[in-house]
């Protein structure tokens, strides 16, 4: 979700940095260490699926589900810490917030319940 969140939010719509309350520069490099740390996050949970391939533990609708509950956490977290609490940034500036925050925070949900559902689902997988 940081990818989906850095290249579509921070980069194409430029709507908002990972940090906007200092300079454009210190917003841009915020932006790429935010960038970097998902991208060895990524690329750690791919290795890390790739052994369990190996090994042949991996359990691929426990694996979707934990996906997509990640996706629903980072949302709520980003939306509710990062833009309310903290203050760091805002979904958009220069228009009422109101509408972005719901959908910001309602998409987490749905994405956080989707991924709960998978994971109810998927917990007898694997066992026999």
């Amino acid at each position: 979700m940081a990818a989906i969140d850095e290249i579509v939010f921070h980069q194409v719509l430029a709507w908002q940095h990972f940090y906007d309350r200092s300079t454009p520069a210190v917003g841009l490099m915020s932006d790429g260490l935010l960038h970097a740390a998902e991208l060895v996050a990524i690329v750690g949970g791919f290795f890390l699926v790739a052994d369990l391939r190996r090994r042949q533990a991996l359990a691929v609708r426990s694996a979707w589900a934990g996906f997509v509950t990640g996706l629903g956490v980072f949302q709520l977290f980003d939306g509710i810490v990062d833009h309310k609490v903290l203050r760091v940034h805002q979904v958009r500036y220069g228009v009422d917030l109101l509408p972005y925050d719901l959908a910001w925070n309602l998409v987490g949900v749905v994405l956080l319940v989707a991924g709960l559902v998978m994971l109810r689902r998927s917990r007898d997988e694997g066992r026999g």
